[in-house]
């Protein structure tokens, strides 16, 4: 690591998630040997760092460049980045009258999806601290990211997926040189014999949540929200969760802009949890379900998550958000994804679909009314997801 600092980033340390304990950002971290939970990036937040500052600024994640973790400019590692459009579902808003409705579309992101966010910062961090050899286990969209971004790095990859995922992913890690590991089971396994490799054979190991920076990553894009809507959020967000690193990522962000004097604490988004019926963890934790099915793989890969290391910080910002968690059948994600596709011409993954479906019962149900202001975020793009909508 150069010993002269050239970025403009204000990151002072990271704290352990659970008891605050403070870990040095200038050494490579994984989670808190405190009490083994999740480490979060800590910003000085009293510099004058102003939103004014993002005028003419780059159009894409890296604007926020004081509020990320990398200290060298040169260890960016960047395919293109863009900020994401907030585009108005007008056909389907009319037709289920909702006054205010618009989606994120993440899937104009490199490798198509949102975890080019997350990967992108955490491959950049991984090369500023010089490693050479990363490990993933993955449900699809994961893999992929890290492989490419490894590739620009050129720092060896291996990714590690269940058997039965859809062979479009695992082409596209292979495509990027990747070492691809078929595995029985699903990602809570797959995880675990990723934390084998690394302890094997030096590895770092880019799990969810496992190390700090796929979070600051991810977290940018709850920043792009709020600059897009002119720094007045929506009163709902609605957020496919998985390991919920995006869920916990935007909800940072919105403390750290309070924290800064970008918006106001009064009126802050409910922040809506959307499972697959399926594989259902956070529901079944936040609800009290203590016996829940046996979680099986979704059409929504990025859905099939038994069990989330973050899963503390996802209830907490439920909790914090006066939010909640739902579910949607299989069934209804597909006939959400056919029906956006032919209301607004947009091909949207699986977990974005389950947004929608979620939506449509909330609001039946009451839970949501018609006039409050509702932002989905989908995460990829469908055309990923093509193996998965003729089962």
């Amino acid at each position: 690591m150069n010993s002269t600092i050239s970025s403009t980033t204000l990151l002072k340390d990271l704290h352990c998630s659970n008891c605050g304990s403070v870990y040095n950002p200038n050494k490579l971290q994984t989670f808190s040997e405190c009490c083994n939970m999740p480490l979060v990036a800590y910003y000085s937040t009293t510099n004058n760092f102003d939103k004014k500052d993002l005028l003419g600024r780059e159009n894409s994640f890296w604007r926020y460049r004081e509020m990320l973790p990398i200290f060298h400019d040169e260890n960016r590692v960047s395919l293109g980045e863009v900020m994401t459009p907030i585009v108005q579902w007008s056909n389907l808003a009319s037709k289920y009258g909702i006054e205010n409705l618009v989606i994120k579309d993440e899937g104009i992101n490199p490798t198509g999806s949102f975890k080019a966010r997350g990967l992108g910062m955490a491959v950049s961090k991984a090369k500023e601290l010089g490693v050479e050899f990363c490990v993933i286990p993955t449900a699809g969209n994961a893999g992929g990211a890290m492989s490419a971004y490894c590739a620009k790095a050129s720092i060896k990859a291996t990714v590690i997926m269940p058997r039965n995922t859809p062979r479009l992913f695992e082409e596209e890690c292979e495509l990027y040189g990747a070492e691809l590991i078929l595995f029985d089971g699903l990602l809570d396994e797959c995880g675990h014999y990723a934390a084998e490799l690394a302890a094997k054979s030096g590895a770092f190991n880019m799990s969810t949540m496992k190390e700090p920076y796929r979070l600051e990553g991810k977290k940018t894009m709850g920043y792009e929200i709020a600059e897009q809507l002119n720094w007045e959020l929506p009163d709902v967000i609605f957020y496919p969760t998985g390991g919920g690193t995006g869920l916990i990522g935007i909800w940072k962000a919105f403390q750290e802009m309070i924290e800064l004097g970008w918006i106001s604490s009064d009126k802050l988004p409910k922040m809506i949890a959307v499972q697959t019926s399926i594989c259902a963890p956070i529901y079944d934790l936040f609800t009290g379900n203590k016996n829940p099915e046996i979680y099986k793989m979704s059409i929504a890969n990025g859905l099939s998550v038994p069990k989330a290391f973050g899963m503390d910080m996802i209830i907490r910002v439920l909790k914090e958000s006066r939010g909640t968690v739902t579910t949607v059948s299989e069934e209804n994600i597909l006939a959400g994804v056919e029906e956006i596709g032919r209301s607004e011409g947009m091909s949207i993954a699986p977990e974005g679909a389950a947004l929608w479906e979620a939506l449509k019962a909330m609001i039946t149900s009451g839970v949501i009314s018609r006039n409050e202001k509702v932002l989905l975020l989908n995460t990829g793009n469908g055309v990923k997801y093509m193996d998965n909508f003729k089962l």
